[in-house]
């Protein structure tokens, strides 16, 4: 059986040193292995158990990273084990084929936001004109397809994101808050259509998905069996859905967990087995 195992990664599977909730004493805590570099300085990680249970996950399923982040972005990442012949970024605007974009897939995306959303120019003047310069630290334009602001979390107003997603959600947009940015999206623009196409290119039998945020809920509702971690916006909203485990591990020990839970699914189907997380009692 073909297993495509499709997953978030900042939050999910990586994790910045703000964000690893080490809330264990020092002793115990779990060695971590940085997988980014910016500007000469370590950015993100994982445990190293996390880090042999992807190697192991890559040589059992197909392994595709689902990302927010810019081509540039997601490129400055090197997870451990096989390269991943596919990666989606831009929250779905780029499918990368052996690290190549592919065009055609590009072209379908921008002829459907086009068709189907307000541009992306009104919603960055708006976001320009309406954002306060005393809480906003950048305003991006990300692969000329979404925009986002990185903000002071302390300052933010408390309505102000509540405002905006009301604001966008009558221009075909959608707003999620992860961490210090604010992103503006276009709703078309999702991870799911691009993991539909390639469990199709695939011929995959069975999807698997992660991922913490607002901008995750398509893919996971998309996947035959999901995870989310007990941190971010879905936990914070008390999102569920009926395939949708949602783990109590917060912070990188989550990340983990999420490739626990990939491996036994996979093995579990390459084995023709019963699926255990047909049994609610089995659920986390």
């Amino acid at each position: 059986m073909t297993v495509l195992v499709a997953s978030d990664l900042d939050r999910t599977l990586i994790y910045s040193a703000a964000a690893l909730a080490l809330t264990m004493p020092d002793a115990r805590a779990p060695r971590l292995l940085c997988v980014e570099v910016h500007e000469a300085r370590p950015l993100s990680y994982m445990t190293e158990t996390a880090a042999r249970l992807l190697t192991d996950l890559g040589d059992t399923a197909v392994f595709v990273p689902a990302t927010t982040r810019t081509r540039k972005q997601y490129q400055r990442i090197n997870l451990p084990g096989p390269p991943p012949k596919y990666a989606i970024c831009a929250n779905g605007g780029h499918l990368l084929v052996d690290g190549v974009t592919d065009a055609d897939w590009h072209g379908r995306v921008q002829a459907r936001l086009a068709d189907e959303c307000a541009p992306l120019a009104e919603i960055g003047e708006h976001l320009l004109r309406s954002a306060d310069p005393v809480w906003v630290r950048k305003h991006r334009i990300a692969e000329d397809l979404f925009a986002y602001l990185v903000v002071e979390r302390e300052l933010l107003p408390g309505d102000w994101v509540k405002e905006l997603a009301v604001w966008a959600e009558n221009r075909g947009w959608t707003v999620s808050l992860q961490g210090r940015k604010i992103y503006a999206v276009p709703k078309p623009l999702t991870k799911s259509a691009a993991v539909r196409e390639l469990a199709r290119r695939t011929g995959a039998e069975l999807t698997l998905a992660a991922g913490d945020s607002l901008l995750d809920a398509d893919l996971l509702l998309a996947a035959d069996r999901g995870w989310r971690p007990g941190h971010g916006e879905l936990a914070d909203a008390g999102w569920s859905a009926p395939e949708v485990s949602a783990l109590p591990e917060r912070g990188v020990l989550a990340g983990e967990r999420i490739l626990r839970e990939f491996l036994r699914a996979t093995r579990t189907a390459a084995q023709g087995l019963p699926s255990a997380w047909n049994d609610p009692n089995e659920r986390s």
